[in-house]
């Protein structure tokens, strides 16, 4: 299990302390919400393109980029001059099946791996086809939009159900899950067949980020 930090909860006036002791904690990534306002409520493209011009220029842990957007090409296009490890895109922000597939394709040529990312009502069969194609599977454990919110039980059937899918099939594709992920639950998700947890508020809320994230894997 590897850990994934949200940092949407980053406060800004010591963003880089925040970032740095992070890195020297063991993060394994650093995650970045884009949101437009339209495909969620939220909006912090001006946050998370700040965030991500600090850390492409302070540290050498990979930004794991989540576009929760209507309009997705332009936002591939925008932060991919950060040389994210990958990009991930929403399956239900697509039109079609082509579109979904043309994004795949122009993350994949400009050297970045690329994910799907699906809500908790969006079934995890629909992009069973789109597998083959791509790196990751994002699971939203909550609804997508803002921190905070408690995981949603239902979701670990959906993760589970995709492992037992990406093993049979005998696929090399990473399960990231996102929301509401604490000391509680990690070991429940870790055994449904997560290989990536994201984790936001619980781990910036800590007193010791390098207890917490040792926490979390300990725990596992």
């Amino acid at each position: 299990m590897e850990i994934s930090t949200s940092i949407l909860s980053v406060k800004k006036e010591n963003c880089i302390q925040t970032f740095y002791n992070l890195e020297t904690a063991g993060t394994d990534y650093f995650h970045i919400d884009v949101m437009d306002g339209k495909f969620v409520e939220n909006n912090t493209v001006e946050l998370m393109t700040e965030y991500s011009e600090y850390l492409n220029t302070i540290t050498n842990v990979p930004l794991d980029v989540h576009l929760m957007v209507e309009d997705v090409l332009p936002f591939i296009k925008s932060f991919m001059i950060f040389e994210p490890r990958n990009i991930t895109v929403h399956y239900e922000a697509a039109k079609n099946k082509e579109e979904l597939l043309e994004w795949i394709e122009y993350i994949k040529k400009n050297n970045c791996k690329v994910g799907i990312s699906i809500k908790p009502d969006t079934k995890v069969e629909d992009i069973y086809e789109f597998l083959p194609f791509i790196h990751t599977v994002l699971i939203m454990t909550v609804e997508p939009g803002k921190g905070g919110q408690a995981l949603i039980p239902e979701t670990i059937d959906k993760i589970r159900n995709l492992r037992e899918y990406i093993e049979k099939e005998n696929l090399e594709v990473d399960i990231e899950a996102d929301g509401g992920i604490n000391a509680d639950n990690i070991s429940t998700l870790a055994d449904a067949g997560v290989d990536i947890a994201v984790v936001g508020t619980y781990l910036i809320g800590s007193a010791d980020y390098k207890e917490t994230i040792k926490m979390l894997k300990v725990t596992i």
